[in-house]
């Protein structure tokens, strides 16, 4: 657009207030209603300037990005007050507007008494689009608005370092984190991290962290979980004329559920969707001459692919594109011919969910010269992007670090490092949950008789049956290390799945018995004194802890009450009289008013006694001894709780 045209046409959008504002709300997570509205601005419907990209680059074209903005502010300032709307608006402002005559001469606080908004509702977002060239002079706006009551914010944290500066130097009630950090935060380790430690930041400075560009109900539950304080994005409401001032049945839903999110710091699988690179296509119709342009166009760009329709078809390597046209007279031949001429018809491609030790196998059974392409990354079969395996080879050795770091080498679970900050999290979000100590009874003898190979295959079936029987979504699995495992449930029916891993351990420890040669109950080997006796085979032993909202403090009083129930459960199986040792869950329970600092006073630790017929816990189980009909009336003795062992 000509420099004159833009001018007019900026000019006529303001003369004729042809701005439109639309309102995005913030969700506040701790008071579960709107803290406010974002004024976003649209120009003339059906217009080149409809976008406001296109709009203010335009007003900047033309030198009037200053009256434009305040027409900006003006409408939304207005709209805000015609709609009623609640809470806090939330008005972009630039920089180097701050000190705008416009902005700065009282006009704004003169239209705010008429419009009847009082100036603490209105948050001044800074926007980071414009290099601060006189920082001495922003802090002296910053404390002119502040004085009047105004709060700030600043706006995509993350997108540049100029605004982590901004940050330290304007000390802003609000905190704007970039959307990219936010988009896969619920399955990304590092991004989990990194806001992580902007939460950790906005606690020291007393400011409040807005998560942005929330589009999936994970990341948003995981946001919460994190102690994000509010969340915006297409989940929680799209910008709209005339926003509803009531949450979604969605976003209640999902602020409904009890469930904490578990972090991506655990053992989540890598995919080819976190190498995809977004690269345009060439259409196979495509000439050389234009593959070529492109590749000019764009020294990035190392490899092309070419797609039929969404599909792709093949793969053009830069360099052996460039090699071939440099040989005399091939451009001005082969330069109209078709693309599909020239490129690699059977490229690499995989699927985003591809693992990163599946690609790792594609590429070492691939010709060599897929190591140097690449791959292209489907979706349905439909081409997203590609991806590189220098970038593949990055990851993994990321993966190897942090499993060396932070995970057991045998399973690949989280370690003690893992398990101890989930639990924090827990005991920081005030949810309930149960922990389970996992422990094989028996297992230094057959580890000492058949061999730590054999040993390492019983940890190892263990791993997997737990995963296998978890609710992975919700409950955690770690490795303590050698055969001890830890579980925090949040599951409801936590206390089934407990018994299902102990008879699934039974039943796979059979076939292992028959591989040795050997059946029935047990095995004959020797002790520590050298004596040969006989040695029953490895069974599971289950210790569970109920942890209650303001119960625990730390991980340290979580850890050690469990080890508590988790002896009192290898106890429990060893002393079942007249029967093969088949496992045991071991329940512990409080007395209500019984003091805090009990956890292994007696009474409060009691075996759970399994029926025989397997299955979940029911009403027919009944947990008090002084009404369970399976308890001898003898043993019935009023407050004390006797429960079910594997029998």
């Amino acid at each position: 657009m000509p420099l004159r045209d833009a001018a007019e046409d900026i000019g006529r959008v303001i003369r004729e207030g042809l701005l439109h504002p639309v309102f995005q709300p913030i969700l506040d997570f701790r008071a579960q209603a709107y803290l406010g509205f974002e004024a976003l601005i649209r120009g003339p419907a059906s217009s080149p300037l409809h976008r406001p990209d296109q709009l203010f680059a335009a007003a900047r074209s033309a030198g009037l990005a200053g009256a434009l903005e305040q027409a900006c502010r003006e409408a939304s300032l207005r709209a805000f007050a015609r709609l009623g709307l609640p809470g806090r608006l939330f008005l972009n402002v630039t920089p180097g507007c701050l000190l705008d005559d416009r902005l700065m001469n009282g006009a704004t606080c003169h239209l705010l008494n008429d419009l009847g908004i009082a100036a603490n509702r209105v948050v001044i977002e800074l926007t980071e689009n414009q290099q601060i060239t006189d920082l001495p002079g922003m802090h002296e706006g910053l404390l002119h608005f502040r004085r009047r009551g105004f709060q700030i914010a600043i706006d995509d944290l993350g997108e540049g370092f100029a605004n982590l500066r901004m940050w330290s130097e304007v000390r802003p009630e609000f905190v704007k984190i970039d959307k990219h950090f936010i988009h896969g935060i619920a399955d990304d380790r590092m991004k989990y991290h990194f806001v992580r430690a902007m939460q950790d930041l906005a606690e020291i400075c007393h400011a409040s962290i807005v998560a942005e560009g929330i589009e999936r109900c994970k990341d948003f539950v995981f946001a919460r979980d994190l102690g994000i304080a509010c969340a915006q994005g297409f989940f929680v409401a799209r910008p709209a004329t005339s926003p509803d001032r009531h949450l979604s049945p969605i976003v209640v839903e999902a602020l409904a559920q009890k469930q904490l999110a578990l972090s991506p710091a655990g053992s989540r699988m890598a995919t080819a969707m976190n190498l995809l690179r977004p690269v345009t296509p060439a259409p196979s119709h495509a000439t050389n001459e234009s593959v070529m342009a492109r590749f000019e166009a764009d020294g990035e760009l190392d490899v092309l692919p070419v797609v039929r329709g969404d599909v792709p078809v093949g793969l053009i390597n830069r360099h052996t594109l460039f090699e071939r046209f440099a040989r005399p007279f091939q451009r001005e031949l082969f330069g109209r011919a078709n693309c599909t001429q020239i490129m690699d018809h059977a490229p690499l491609v995989v699927d985003q969910q591809a693992t990163a030790q599946e690609l790792a196998m594609m590429l070492a059974l691939a010709p060599k010269h897929h190591l140097f392409d690449g791959f292209i990354i489907t979706g349905e079969g439909k081409y997203l992007g590609v991806g590189s395996s220098h970038d593949l080879m990055a990851m993994i050795t990321e993966m190897q670090i942090s499993a060396a770091r932070y995970a057991n080498p045998l399973t690949q679970l989280p370690g003690n490092v893992p398990i101890n900050e989930h639990i924090d999290r827990m005991l920081a979000a005030d949810k309930s949950f149960v922990v389970a100590y996992l422990d094989v009874d028996n297992f230094k003898p057959y580890n000492d008789t058949y061999g730590y190979r054999r040993g390492d295959d019983v940890i190892q079936l263990l791993g997997r049956l737990i995963c296998q029987t978890v609710n992975q979504g919700i409950d955690f699995v770690g490795h303590i290390g050698g055969d001890d495992f830890f579980v925090a449930f949040q599951s409801a029916d936590w206390e089934a799945r407990c018994w299902n891993i102990v008879d699934r351990f039974a039943k796979a420890m059979q076939p292992m018995a028959a591989a040795n040669g050997l059946g029935g109950d047990g095995y004959m080997a020797e002790n520590r004194k050298g004596e040969l006796v006989f040695q029953a085979w490895p069974t599971l032993s289950v210790g569970a802890v109920r942890v209650h909202p303001g119960q625990c403090d730390s991980h340290r009083e979580v850890a050690a009450a469990v080890a508590v129930a988790k002896k009192e459960a290898k106890k429990a199986a060893r002393r079942v009289p007249g029967e093969a040792p088949s496992g045991c869950v071991f329940v512990e329970r409080r007395r209500s008013g019984q003091a805090d600092d009990s956890w292994s006073a007696a009474g409060l630790l009691t075996p759970c006694r399994k029926p025989a017929a397997a299955g979940p816990p029911s009403e027919g189980y009944r947990r008090d001894a002084s009404s369970n009909p399976r308890v001898p009336p003898e043993e019935r003795s009023g407050g004390t709780t006797r429960e079910r062992t594997k029998t």
